[in-house]
């Protein structure tokens, strides 16, 4: 698909607007502003958007860690990725990727994912990585996005399994999207080849989406019925600008009996005495089956989970919902309706409330 990064660059090569400085404790992540159309033009990078946990990786000697979006130390939990980024020909590093379940055609599985991080096993996963922030003794966050990649792709050029490089391509968004689609990707990331790396802001990086896949907070569960186990559905909200918790639906499918007993386990202890809901949720919808109110168990909204659904209803409830899994990298305030804006990032005013994305 046309113009990759090349990978003959040296990765002792001074780069313009880099500059010398320490290694950071922990970099807030650069986001990205959800979009309905993908730019075009020269300046624009194209990469695909990998369904997982954003990681950073910080290397300084032995000392290698592995940092959520919001900085937790996560290196016990995948310890076969620490040791790959130990393996590399660094002294130091601070690299910015997404930890993903790979199938043997390339696709993310968010579900194998969580599979992998319930039992303790990172020996299947990969830490596909996109961006190079510090680099033995330079800060490159100065550096354009062109440069920082070139950096990223010869210091992975032998990388040992485990590790991958996100590939970026210079062609028509609108055509790379498409494509994207076509293979059963999420969606697709565009980033500004001429930027730096600019903590929180989620202008200079766009995301254009093939699947509804997105985050909710859990803010309560109905008993099972039948020969259902463990618990029914989970009912699902988001918070709006102004702070209140807006019900958005219910996640019922998508769980097995392993997943159910997880679920009412670690909700449990987050029982509520009252609903946390502003306005309570319809008891009818048209396109599911009544919601009886006295058999809901309200929870504190402190557990984030990722659907996949068709579409919202003109009653602004979810459709077809399915769960994927437990979001435990993602703050509940953080979770707000995903709107995109059209073909533009949002301004400077609508930024801390736009949402977040799988390469994001």
């Amino acid at each position: 698909m046309a113009k990759k990064v090349t990978r003959r660059a040296k990765v002792g090569r001074h780069i313009r607007r880099a500059k010398a400085g320490a290694l950071p404790d922990f970099v807030p992540p650069q986001l990205t502003a959800l979009t309905d159309t993908a730019p075009e033009g020269g300046e624009w990078a194209h990469e695909l958007k990998w369904d997982g946990y954003r990681m950073h990786a910080r290397i300084d000697g032995r000392d290698v860690r592995l940092l959520t979006r919001t900085g937790l130390d996560w290196t016990d939990k995948y310890p076969a990725i620490a040791g790959a980024l130990g393996a590399l020909p660094v002294r130091q590093a601070y690299l910015d990727g997404e930890l993903c379940a790979l199938s043997e055609a390339g696709l993310t599985s968010f579900s194998a994912m969580q599979a992998a991080t319930d039992a303790r096993s990172s020996d299947g996963l990969v830490l596909v990585l996109f961006d190079l922030l510090f680099l033995d003794g330079e800060d490159l966050t100065g550096a354009p996005l062109r440069v920082r990649k070139e950096r990223l792709a010869a210091l992975l050029a032998n990388a040992p399994p485990g590790l991958q490089y996100s590939e970026h391509h210079v062609v028509s968004g609108a055509s790379f999207h498409r494509h994207a689609c076509k293979l059963g990707i999420e969606g697709i990331v565009s980033k500004r080849l001429d930027c730096p790396y600019k903590p929180g802001d989620r202008g200079l990086w766009r995301k254009v989406k093939c699947l509804n896949r997105e985050e909710f907070v859990v803010v309560g569960w109905t008993d099972p019925e039948g020969s259902r186990p463990h618990l029914g559905a989970l009912l699902l909200a988001y918070y709006a600008p102004d702070g209140r918790l807006v019900y958005a639906g219910r996640a019922g499918t998508g769980m097995n009996t392993e997943r159910l007993r997880r679920l009412r386990e670690a909700l449990e202890p987050l029982a509520a005495t009252k609903m946390p809901l502003d306005v309570a949720p319809p008891k009818c919808s048209r396109f599911g089956s009544p919601l009886v109110l006295s058999r809901v168990h309200w929870v504190r909204p402190k557990m984030v989970i990722e659907v996949t659904y068709l579409t919202w209803t003109d009653d602004n409830l979810l459709r077809h919902v399915v769960f994927d899994g437990v979001r435990e990298d993602k703050p509940a305030r953080a979770v707000v309706r995903p709107i995109p804006h059209p073909g533009k990032a949002p301004a400077a005013n609508e930024r801390e409330h736009a949402p977040r994305s799988r390469l994001a």
